[in-house]
């Protein structure tokens, strides 16, 4: 038996940036997020000199990252920040 992919949750701070990105940028940042929801430790840490902070994760797709925190006990991602250098 597979286990359910993650819950996403999304900041008021990057709905904000979400809801501004034009619809190529925000159906990569969707594609991300699934990603993330079935593999949340399959992207690498943001920060990996911080071992307490293994659970901040970053998912990139050439100008975009999304940076997402692992809750585990709750089997949510909570989405920090988008970032789009587009």
């Amino acid at each position: 038996m597979s286990l359910q992919p993650y819950a996403v949750r999304i900041s008021s701070p990057a709905a904000k940036v979400l809801a501004a990105l034009p619809e190529h940028a925000e159906e990569t940042v969707w594609d991300l997020l699934d990603a993330a929801a079935a593999d949340p430790s399959g992207f690498c840490q943001w920060d990996p000199a911080d071992p307490e902070g293994e659970d901040v994760r970053i998912a990139s797709a050439g100008r975009l990252s999304v940076i997402y925190f692992v809750n585990r006990p709750l089997r949510h991602l909570s989405v920090l920040d988008i970032v789009w250098l587009g």
